[in-house]
């Protein structure tokens, strides 16, 4: 069984029935909304959700400010050639004109 990230929970078909009930219940908590007993969506209220975007933003700030403060930057082509000959497909042979032919 999938873990429910949530202490509050709603069948879909309860908030089908009656959407701004369970807004109202939650307040400023998630809900984990249901499908057979499975957690199908969450609801956030907004500032929850501002604020989840926030920390990925700032948590995104950092990561591109540590590299580049890491050290001397890549070329782009550099990378895309290194990228390049690590995955490449191998080289197909070359089918022969003439070879037997199937009968």
């Amino acid at each position: 069984m999938e873990q429910v990230l949530a202490s509050r929970s709603v069948s879909i078909t309860e908030l089908k029935r009656s959407p701004s009930a369970v807004l109202e219940q939650a307040g400023s908590e998630p809900v984990a909304v249901l499908n057979h007993n499975r957690p199908a969506a969450y609801l956030l209220s907004p500032r929850v959700y501002e604020a989840i975007l926030e920390r990925l933003n700032a948590d995104l700030r950092a990561a591109i400010q540590q590299g580049v403060d890491s050290g001397e930057a890549l070329s782009a082509e550099g990378v895309f050639a290194e990228l390049g000959a690590r995955y490449a497909e191998p080289a197909r042979p070359a089918s022969k004109a003439g070879s037997k032919r199937r009968a």
